[in-house]
C-alpha cells in the first residue's frame, strides 16, 4: 500500500511538471531561438542526469555502456533529444501553445501506425477507429473549428508538430529494444547530444543565449521536461503494483497543460481545442486498450 501511494505521488508529480512544459517552451521562445533553447535544455538535463548517477554511484556504468556501443548511443541521441526537440520547438515557435501541445499528444496514435511496418502488427477495426478519431481532432484544432476549410494557423507548424510525433514514435520503438538500464541510457543520450547542441547553437542558433527570463525558462525545460521528470515517471512505474493505474495519469496532462497556458501565457483557449482534445484523448485510450495481433 505504501509503495502504491508513493508511486501515485511520484506519477502525479511527473504529470504536473510535464503539464507546465508547453508554457515553459513559449516563455523561453519569446526571447531565445529554437537552437538556443535546445542547447540550454540539453546541457541542463545532461548535468542533472549525471548528478543523479553520481549520487547513485553509477557513473562507471554510464561509461561502460557508452564505450560498448558509442555509435549506437550517438545515433539515438541525434534522434532524441536533438531532432525530436528541434522539430517540436520549431512547431511551438509557429503555433499557439494549445495547438502544438495537443497535436503532439497524438504520438501514441502514430506509434500504433508505425507498429504495422516495424513490428509486423495488424491493426484491428478498433485501432483504425482510434486513428481516425484522433486525427480528426488534430484537423479540428489546427483549423480552429473549420475542418472543411483546411486553412491552418500555420501549415508548417502543424506539419512540424505531426512530424515530431513520428520521430518520437521511431525513437520509442528503437529504445524499447534496448536491454540497458533506462536511466543510464537516457543519460547517455543527453551526454552525446550536449556537444552537438552547442555546435548547432553557435553556428546556426545565433550564439550563446543572453541572460534573462528566457534563459531561466530554458533551464526549467531542461530540468522538468527533458530529464528529471522522466526519472520521476520511471520510478513511479517501477514502484506501482498496478502499472496501468499510474500510466493512466498521463491523460490528465493535456487538460492541466491548457490551464497553465491560459493562466500564465494568457492564451484564450479556443473551443476547437477542447473539441479536438475530446477526440484525441479517447482515440489514444482506445488505441492503448487494444491488443494488436502479429502476422
Amino acid at each position: 500500500m505504501k509503495s502504491d501511494r508513493r508511486a501515485l505521488l511520484l506519477g502525479l508529480s511527473a504529470v504536473l511538471l510535464w503539464s507546465t512544459a508547453a508554457t515553459a517552451f513559449k516563455l523561453a521562445l519569446a526571447e531565445l531561438s529554437v537552437l538556443q533553447l535546445l542547447f540550454v535544455a540539453i546541457w541542463v538535463s545532461a548535468l542533472a542526469l549525471l548528478g543523479t548517477l553520481a549520487f547513485q554511484r553509477r557513473l562507471g556504468l554510464l561509461w561502460e555502456q557508452l564505450s560498448s556501443t558509442p555509435l549506437s548511443f550517438l545515433g539515438m541521441a541525434c534522434l532524441n533529444p536533438l531532432l525530436y526537440y528541434c522539430i517540436l520547438l520549431a512547431a511551438y515557435d509557429r503555433l499557439p501553445a494549445q495547438q502544438a501541445q495537443t497535436i503532439n499528444y497524438t504520438w501514441a496514435i502514430m506509434l500504433a501506425l508505425l507498429s504495422i511496418p516495424v513490428l509486423g502488427q495488424r491493426l484491428a477495426a478498433r485501432d483504425w477507429a482510434a486513428v481516425a478519431v484522433g486525427y480528426l481532432g488534430v484537423v479540428i484544432i489546427a483549423t480552429e473549428g473549420n475542418p472543411f476549410s483546411l486553412q491552418f494557423t500555420s501549415g508548417i507548424g502543424v506539419a512540424l508538430a505531426l512530424i515530431s510525433t513520428l520521430v518520437w514514435a521511431i525513437f520509442w520503438l528503437l529504445s524499447a529494444r534496448s536491454e540497458g538500464d533506462p536511466t543510464i541510457s537516457l543519460a547517455a543520450y543527453f551526454v552525446c547530444a550536449a556537444p552537438l547542441s552547442l555546435l548547432l547553437c553557435l553556428f546556426w542558433g545565433g550564439g550563446l543565449p543572453p541572460l534573462g527570463g528566457g534563459l531561466a525558462s530554458a533551464v526549467y525545460v531542461g530540468l522538468f521536461e527533458m530529464g528529471f521528470t522522466w526519472l520521476l515517471w520511471s520510478t513511479a512505474l517501477r514502484a506501482a503494483s498496478n502499472v496501468s493505474r499510474v500510466g493512466n495519469l498521463i491523460f490528465l496532462s493535456p487538460m492541466l497543460s491548457l490551464v497553465f497556458i491560459a493562466l500564465i501565457l494568457g492564451e484564450a483557449i479556443h473551443p476547437a481545442t477542447l473539441i479536438g482534445l475530446a477526440l484525441i484523448v479517447p482515440g489514444v485510450i482506445l488505441q492503448q486498450g487494444s491488443s494488436p495481433s502479429r502476422d
